[in-house]
């Protein structure tokens, strides 16, 4: 089983990569996101491998991360989740926009990718939360509110304050992300009004 590739980029497609290994060149598929963050052609790079094996084919899959590669395991975990869907998820969310989706309970979100309906957006954002990869992207304490949020049970003034934002046009990822910091300095007594004044200037910043 090959668990990581280090060589040169031969080229790139839209959906891989060949990746020269003293020679030998190893297709890979990789999401949008780890294709972008890929080198010019002749340069160095190392991906974390996952090798796909089934009867009719073997594929590997590279990513420019491990905690992009634990993403790709979590999510074909759910039903109706094969490589290409995970992959279409992992080219429009980043790691921590899905952690962020997952335990805000937001199945829009994640329905943003391609070829992700309603019912498996709902899937993955119940079947996932609080599965997310050791050493994710987020802040336990903004992952713990956001989970607070998703499950309704937040208390009203930050539930408030998080709904006044994303009114204002952010996102809910960013507003409750903005709110949570404010918490962790401030403490959660603040007045909603505060709050809001108080997320604005985060968000600005």
């Amino acid at each position: 089983m090959i668990g990581k590739l280090k060589g040169l980029v031969e080229s790139i497609a839209d959906d891989k990569a060949l990746i020269d290994v003293n020679g030998v060149c190893y297709e890979c598929h990789c999401s949008g996101r780890t294709l972008t963050s890929m080198p010019a052609k002749g340069e160095a790079v190392a991906l974390f491998i996952e090798t796909y094996v089934r009867e009719d084919q073997l594929k590997l899959f590279g990513f420019i991360s491990e905690s992009e590669k634990q993403w790709f395991l979590l999510l074909m975990t759910v039903q109706g989740v094969g490589a290409k869907v995970a992959l279409a998820i992992l080219s429009t969310l980043s790691a921590s926009e899905l952690s962020s989706s997952i335990a805000l309970q937001d199945k829009a979100m994640v329905g943003r990718a391609p070829g992700v309906g309603p019912k498996v957006a709902q899937r993955i954002v119940s079947e996932l939360k609080g599965k997310a990869p050791v050493g994710g992207t987020i802040d336990a304490g903004v992952q713990g509110l956001q989970e607070a949020i998703g499950e309704g049970v937040a208390t009203g003034n930050v539930a408030d304050a998080v709904s006044a934002l994303t009114n204002l046009g952010y996102a809910q990822a960013q507003a409750s992300a903005a709110v949570a910091r404010i918490i962790a300095k401030e403490g959660d007594d603040l007045e909603t009004e505060k709050l809001i004044r108080l997320g604005l200037k985060e968000l600005s910043s």
